[in-house]
């Protein structure tokens, strides 16, 4: 008898397909990513212990809204964090902005 696969187990085969790993913060396809006020998606290394996401050595990925990304942009700017990937989140899909960024 064929069993049908959970949510859970079709999720994590989309995160393969799409040859994305896991990080702290949000899971890949985490709730987060299809709120309609989630406009960016960020991946990041903690680089102090005055971040106020994650610890530092950590790399994390976030869904965020506009507000949340520029708060991230100013916590880079500040050396608490590096941007290692960005994309543009419409709709839970992701546009990256470059082809060989982390995902």
């Amino acid at each position: 008898m064929q069993r049908n696969s959970t949510i859970g187990e079709l999720m994590e085969r989309k995160r393969i397909q799409d040859g994305a790993k896991e990080y702290q913060g949000h899971t890949y396809m985490d709730l987060a990513r299809f709120d309609d006020a989630t406009k960016h998606m960020i991946i990041f290394d903690v680089l102090t212990d005055e971040s106020p996401v994650g610890w530092k050595g950590e790399r994390n990925r976030l869904y965020l809204s506009d507000v949340g990304y520029q708060k991230a942009l100013d916590n880079q700017k500040a050396g608490n964090i590096k941007i290692i990937s960005h994309a543009a989140v419409a709709k839970g899909n992701l546009y990256y902005d470059h082809r060989d960024m982390a995902r």
